[in-house]
């Protein structure tokens, strides 16, 4: 029949009616949109098995470090560990609590815990003395001058601080670049899209020409043109990648993930034994600083309280698991970092199953026969004179720039987790015993015995990262507070919107 009645295929002669060519166009809405969400979930898949395997790799290590101490101590400290046994316990549940991303400040959370160690551990040991919570306030202030612990909670803690903050980091990265690809991939077509498609796949149907296929570079135009916003991903989406892998060599060189995390145990049982070691000459000096303590009542037991004997504590190498996971994962990692831009080639190859670009019988458009138009560069910017799709460049989609932004926050993340650096916690008036690295603080701050309540300093709200995605400073980013933060990217996401319009 005669095809004036056509709205979107050319108006030749058709087998198509209006409520066909309206089916059409509905039917290849749906299958486009379904294609998209079908890729986008491949890449989901991918990103959730790494950090689902790197979560089980890193829980299983800290959960074997926490089962040696459980089985190792009871019988080589005696009383010293088991009237002891819930500040062991309670820094491994910080420490988890840190790596779910949860608002604990990891220094202070390692500080707590030597200082409430140094606490119990003094009082058993002078047994014979009555000690009040005044004396041990004086006891910490001075004793930590004379290391105690010898140098295992200061090297600790820089290990450990780096070792989980790279850890988080690391896995968080995975699940933020995940819940992108969602998004993004549930992005509605547009209305000139909608159009493009179906001229693309079933007005062939409507010409008759139902097994010819569309030409190549034609496919490319539309849908270079429908995924425009989702190709101005790629930089920041290249940057993520990278950043994951520079973070995964550092886990597995520097920070040194199995040696740190797997041996935790150990360092805790060789600082006891530094105290034990030491025991007098510490006792001395504090009984020197602080006064003699008044003798107690109840005497002493102190021979329980000895150690019993060593028994050798192993930390069980699991170096190899994570260097197959690094390679792994870095494998997977370059082979995602151009997904945005060979999204257009990959769905016309492999879903809209267009013909060869120099095949001159193809569907071009309007019949069949060859394809002349050039093809459009990737992004927005570059549709400008797209000949098969009309793009408004001056209109981005919100939710696209929104997922670029936190792609940027992310990478920002990452950054300063690859030189050690935490950006999730800031410093606040109120709170002078610090955050970050610094490994001093003021000596009336210090000398108080810290807060028995676990860590609960709010996160910041990440500052908007460089362009480049490179050389974030960790003071930069801690530069702003959160309240003013979260004003300044209000403001630039509502000055942005109006500046599209």
């Amino acid at each position: 029949i005669l095809g004036e009645h056509l709205r979107i295929c050319p108006q030749g002669y058709t087998c198509c009616t209006s409520e066909m060519e309206e089916n059409f166009a509905n039917k290849s809405r749906s299958e486009f949109e379904a294609m998209m969400k079908e890729a986008g979930r491949s890449v989901q898949a991918t990103l959730t098995a790494q950090h689902r395997s790197f979560d089980s790799y890193f829980q299983d290590l800290l959960n074997k470090s926490e089962k040696a101490l459980y089985d190792a101590f009871p019988s080589m400290y005696g009383e010293l560990y088991t009237q002891n046994m819930k500040v062991f316990k309670d820094l491994y549940s910080e420490l988890r609590r840190y790596y779910r991303s949860s608002n604990i400040n990891l220094e202070e959370a390692l500080n707590e815990f030597w200082t409430r160690l140094l606490e119990r551990l003094f009082k058993l040991l002078n047994a014979q003395y009555h000690i009040t919570d005044e004396y041990l306030d004086c006891m910490v202030k001075h004793a930590e001058q004379h290391r105690p612990f010898g140098e295992v909670p200061r090297d600790l803690k820089v290990k450990a601080t780096r070792a989980f903050i790279a850890a988080r980091s690391y896995a968080q990265g995975f699940l933020v670049g995940s819940d992108v690809v969602k998004k993004v991939s549930q992005v509605s077509l547009s209305h000139e899209c909608t159009r493009a498609i179906m001229k693309l796949m079933y007005c062939p149907h409507c010409r008759g020409m139902s097994s010819v296929k569309p030409c190549n570079n034609y496919c490319l135009n539309v849908v270079k043109g429908c995924l425009a916003n989702q190709a101005d991903l790629n930089t920041e989406w290249k940057y993520l990648m990278d950043s994951l892998m520079g973070v995964a060599d550092r886990m597995d060189g520097p920070y040194n993930v199995d040696t740190v995390i797997g041996t935790i145990h150990m360092r805790i049982s060789e600082a006891i034994s530094n105290l034990q070691e030491n025991k007098d000459s510490i006792t001395a000096k504090v009984f020197q600083g602080c006064g003699n303590p008044k003798l107690s009542t109840k005497g002493s037991s102190s021979e329980d309280k000895r150690r019993r004997g060593r028994v050798p504590l192993e930390g069980r190498s699991s170096a190899q698991a994570l260097r197959t996971l690094v390679l792994d994962a870095k494998g997977n990692l370059t082979a995602l970092k151009t997904y945005w831009i060979t999204l257009p080639s990959s769905l016309c190859s492999k879903k809209v199953m267009a013909s060869s670009a120099s095949d001159d019988k193809c569907w071009n458009g309007m019949t069949k026969g060859s394809y002349l138009p050039e093809v459009m560069g990737d992004g927005l910017a570059n549709q400008i004179n797209n000949p098969e799709v009309e793009v408004d460049i001056t209109k981005p989609d919100m939710t696209i720039r929104q997922q670029i932004m936190q792609l940027k926050i992310m990478t920002n993340r990452l950054g300063n987790a690859n030189i050690g650096n935490d950006v999730d916690f800031q410093d606040t008036s109120d709170d002078m015993s610090g955050s970050g690295s610094g490994d001093s603080c003021p000596d009336d701050v210090c000398g108080k015995r810290l807060s028995k309540s676990p860590s609960t300093r709010q996160p910041e709200t990440h500052a908007i990262p460089k362009q480049s995605g490179h050389g974030v400073s960790g003071a930069s980013s801690r530069s702003l507070p959160s309240a003013s933060l979260l004003l300044l990217l209000s403001v630039a996401v509502t000055a942005t919107q109006h500046l599209w319009r």
